[in-house]
């Protein structure tokens, strides 16, 4: 497995932007997909994002596409994730994630607390 440190949390207000990195160590860490999920107080944890291994592939959850931008530099072994015009409703815990191509997510960050005032 890696392991994964998230950073870059805080509180904003609404409109405004933060930048998530999630920095990996351990195996290979462009031998994994990676991606971003959330998780607020009294819900499920949701997926948000994630890229491929070479970076071509993207997906987004539809609530936040063209707001959020997934993206890695695997030369410094660092996710992120750009979130641009957030709303109260961003407000959560986010977490970083990896899997290999066809398992499933299971190596995760401790997270990061965003909170979006309104």
């Amino acid at each position: 497995q890696v392991q994964l440190v998230e950073s870059g949390g805080g509180l904003v207000q609404t409109g405004g932007s933060l930048r998530l990195s999630c920095v990996a160590s351990g195996r290979t860490f462009s031998s994994y997909v990676m991606g971003w999920f959330r998780q607020a107080p009294g819900k499920e944890r949701e997926f948000v994002a994630s890229v491929s291994q070479t970076g071509n592939s993207i997906t987004y959850t539809n609530s936040v596409k063209g707001r959020f931008t997934i993206s890695r530099d695997n030369a410094v072994n660092t996710l992120y994730l750009q979130m641009n015009s957030l709303k109260p409703e961003d407000s959560a815990v986010y977490y970083c994630a990896a899997k290999a191509l066809l398992g499933t997510f299971d190596s995760w960050g401790q997270g990061t607390q965003v909170t979006v005032s309104s």
